[in-house]
Order: C-alpha cells, then structure tokens, then sequence
C-alpha cells in the first residue's frame, strides 16, 4: 500500500477499498463469491481494521454484503438494480441541471459538443477506453458547476456500481451512438434556454430505464435469462 516506505497522501481505508473495488472491475473477484479476509489482509500487509473499514464502504455502495456468521460476499449486479440506478442518476443529474442551468455558457456548451464528438469518434475507431472516458467527462461539465456536494457523492457512488460491476470493455455501437444523439438533443434544449427541458430529457430519456431496457439487457446480461439476471 506504499510505496518505498513513504505513505501515500491517501488513508489506508481508501488505498484498500481502491484495490478491492479495482479487483472487482478486473473481474479477480467474482459475483457471488466469499471473499478470505484472513487472506486479504495478509496478502496486502495490514491489519483487519482498515480492511473492514473498507468493507463497509463497499457495501453501503452495493459492491458487497456482509452477512452475520458468514462472511462478505460480492455482490451481482441484477436488472432490478441497474433499473434503480438509472432511477437515481437519472434524478439527480436532472435536478443537478436545474442548479447550474442557469450558469451554463457558450464555452460549457462547447466543451460539451466537442466530448460528444469525440465520443462518436472513438465508436468509429472501437476504442472503448476513449468513449467510457469522453462519456463521464461530458456529464462531468455540468456537474463540476454543482456546489451541492452529497448530490456529486451520490452520483459519483451510483456511476461507480453501475459501471464497475466489472467493467466490460465492449461496445453496442447502436446504444453508444443512440447516447451520443441524446446528448445533442439535451444540448439543442439548454442552448435554446430550456433549462427545465433538458433536465426533463436527460431524465426521461437519457437515463430512462424503459426507453434503454433493450440496450441494457443486451450490454448487461447478453447470455441471462432475464428472470436470472433478477428480470422485472
């Protein structure tokens, strides 16, 4: 956890929940499985306090449960909680939008198109890791405007579940090019000065759970049963 015997400026809680939540988007600990904290904390050289502490974060943001008696288990990611998430992204990014519309300039609307742009590009060029980049960075722009700091945590820890499940690094090209224009219609609504509009959008559309079903069964669960995957 350091490095050359100089502590990094992070705490140790931090390091270990990164490390494990790293490890459960790389796939190296699988859903449904129990995790050996004997041999977690021996494996990384602490104690089982800052292993616990981190534990704890990671269930209250839905990566793990901790059951009495019977140890962590990591969590699969269901349908039903990719339909929660979206409900709650979806809710906040909206009301995030109605906070800052009014803060909204040309240079925010163009740093904007240019993400998109160079989202659509990188779906040309199939390459996954600049369109999961340019993606976040493009909501990120009306976010950083935010000064409403348990709304950005909130988000951040719902983003992070819905996309560290683990990560799969595949397009559905139709999906990534249908965000893209959902992207530009948001921005057609805030650049006309319909604030309450786009919020609406990017609500209703952009992180609707029944106007993306499809996609998100496919991108999600492209070999489940729906009843399996935790179906609605």
């Amino acid at each position: 956890m350091a490095k050359n015997g100089i502590l990094q400026l992070r705490s140790l809680r931090e390091q270990v929940y990164e490390y494990l939540r790293d490890a459960i988007n790389r796939g190296e600990l699988h859903a449904g499985s129990f995790l050996d904290q004997k041999h977690l904390a021996e494996s990384l050289g602490i104690s089982k306090t800052p292993l616990r502490d981190a534990l704890i974060q990671l269930e209250t943001e839905g990566f793990v449960s901790i059951l009495p008696r019977r140890g962590v288990v990591v969590n699969r990611l269901t349908l039903e909680d990719v339909r929660h998430l979206y409900e709650i992204i979806g809710a906040l990014e909206g009301a995030a939008v109605m906070s800052v519309g009014g803060q909204l300039a040309e240079t925010h609307f163009e740093q904007m198109r240019s993400l998109n742009a160079e989202m659509v590009d990188a779906v040309e060029a199939g390459d996954f890791n600049r369109y999961y980049a340019r993606n976040l960075s493009f909501h990120e722009v009306f976010l950083g405007l935010s000064q409403n700091g348990s709304l950005l945590r909130m988000v951040e820890n719902a983003k992070h579940r819905l996309y560290d499940f683990p990560r799969r690094r595949e397009f559905l090209p139709e999906w990534e090019l249908a965000s893209t224009g959902e992207h530009t219609a948001f921005l057609d609504l805030l650049e006309g000065g319909d604030v309450r509009g786009g919020a609406d959008y990017l609500r209703d559309v952009h992180w609707s759970f029944a106007v993306q079903r499809r996609f998100i069964v496919q991108y999600y669960f492209p070999e489940a049963d729906l009843l399996e995957a935790g179906g609605i």
